[in-house]
């Protein structure tokens, strides 16, 4: 999940006027938006909503409709119908103009919108990704509204999301989808060695290796896998025990750190031993556990649709919670990945509408989660949601386990880590490291690289 960078060339007019004003982080993030907006037609202005079709301006024409941007029709934006229709009870002049707006064109318009400075062209509310939020927030501070001084109930949240979208002190979102770690084990094979998923259960990665070892050499199936290329499962490591790639002073902390080092290092130890499988493409690695020879899979939580595809292996999974980092103090089994959260910008023209709407909604309706949680598998970080009784219904494929219920609890459990604003350049500088120590290279030396990758990177 790695968000596009907007690459543009200069245009000197305009970057005069903005490296004047700003501070050198927003000044270099403005002027390539400032680029962009000089060298692209003057159709993709008008395509991020300067008609009313396609933008922001169905708000200031209609004071009970709100302009939504969003990505998936299956999923958020079905979500945001949903919750259309439970606000329309109470309010039925209450209307939702929402474009479709894939993510790296949602980034790009974003972009172009800022650097043109023309926020007028922003939607009332979009969908942000969780471990894009950050540089959004920092680098263009005007974007979105401060929520904090709203009726969203906060508290009920669970914790370690709500710290994607939270800068300062400061809310800047309210959170939608789930992206809680799981552990899923196909219950047939660790029968074949022995096993229960019992016995995988707040376990240490010591013990994962150890038991995944066994199950190989009794079934010939690894314990887990992941694609090549990423540092995914690195970073869900470092989470479960509260450690992230950052100083406090917002400097890269990634040559030299131990807890890298230490998830590194048991990421090669599962390789050489046979319980970790990596393959080179995504579609391979949803593969490995549908229909291929790896018995297990951690990951976020929208990993499931994925699992539930093999429909022949209903009843043969269960669920439960992640390995945890040995000899750490601060470990924990629970960790998160993924996930994003709905941000209402600057340009609301009925700003006390769209609060209203989102708490009443997304942070205030058990009804709206348990209708879109059997049609969409969005589970909820809004913790109330995980008492009814759609969330606590026994799930057949995973030898019915009340899954959902249960993930809930795992969000609630998962620490709190600044991903920072430069997450994506970070997460692609670890991911090369760990491929090149794969191939041999020295461990101290490819963090140190990473290290002075990223630290360019943000200079840029």
């Amino acid at each position: 999940m790695t968000s596009g960078i907007i690459k543009i060339t200069k245009n000197k007019r305009k970057s005069a006027k903005i490296c004047a004003k700003k501070e050198k982080l927003i000044m270099k993030k403005k002027l390539i938006a400032c680029i962009w907006v000089s060298t692209m037609a003057v159709s993709l202005l008008a395509g991020c909503g300067s008609s009313k079709k396609d933008g922001g301006s169905a708000s200031a024409e209609d004071e009970n409709t709100l302009t939504v941007w969003a990505w998936d029709q299956s999923f958020n934006i079905y979500a945001m119908k949903e919750a259309e229709k439970i606000y329309q009870k109470d309010h039925p002049d209450f209307k939702l103009k929402i474009v479709e707006t894939p993510w790296d064109d949602m980034q790009t318009q974003l972009g172009t919108i800022v650097g043109a400075n023309n926020y007028s062209q922003l939607p009332d509310i979009c969908l942000m990704q969780d471990f894009a939020y950050q540089k959004y927030v920092t680098t263009y501070p005007d974007l979105y509204k401060d929520l904090s001084d709203s009726n969203i109930d906060f508290s009920q949240f669970a914790q370690g999301k709500l710290a994607a979208s939270t800068v300062d002190g400061k809310h800047y979102g309210v959170p939608f989808d789930n992206g809680a770690e799981v552990a899923c084990y196909r219950t047939d094979v660790l029968e074949e060695a022995g096993y229960s998923v019992d016995d995988l259960t707040d376990i240490d990665w010591d013990k994962f290796i150890e038991i995944g070892s066994d199950v190989y050499d009794k079934t010939g199936y690894s314990l887990l896998s992941v694609q090549a290329g990423s540092a995914d499962l690195i970073y869900q490591m470092l989470q479960s025990a509260g450690f992230g790639t950052w100083n406090e002073d917002g400097t890269p902390n990634i040559a030299g750190n131990d807890n890298i080092k230490q998830c590194i290092e048991i990421y090669q130890e599962m390789s050489e031993k046979h319980v970790l499988s990596i393959v080179n493409s995504w579609d391979e690695y949803v593969a490995t556990f549908t229909s291929g020879k790896t018995a297990g899979v951690i990951n976020g939580c929208w990993i499931l649709a994925s699992v539930q595809t093999a429909e022949d292996l209903s009843g043969k999974w269960a669920l439960t919670d992640m390995p945890s980092l040995p000899g750490v103090d601060s470990a924990t089994n629970y960790s998160n990945q993924g996930g994003s959260t709905w941000a209402i910008t600057s340009n609301c023209k009925n700003t006390e509408l769209a609060e209203d709407f989102l708490a009443t909604t997304f942070a205030g309706s058990t009804e709206l989660y348990d209708t879109i949680l059997p049609s969409s598998g969005a589970i909820a970080t809004w913790l109330p949601a995980s008492e009814s009784d759609v969330y606590n219904e026994p799930q057949e494929f995973f030898g019915g386990q009340a899954i959902y219920a249960k993930i809930s609890e795992f969000a609630e459990k998962t620490p709190s880590v600044d991903l920072g604003v430069y997450y994506t350049e970070a997460n692609t500088a670890i991911a090369t490291a760990v491929a090149n120590i794969s191939g041999g290279a020295d461990i101290d030396s490819e963090l140190k690289t990473a290290q002075e990758t990223v630290e360019f990177n943000m200079n840029q």
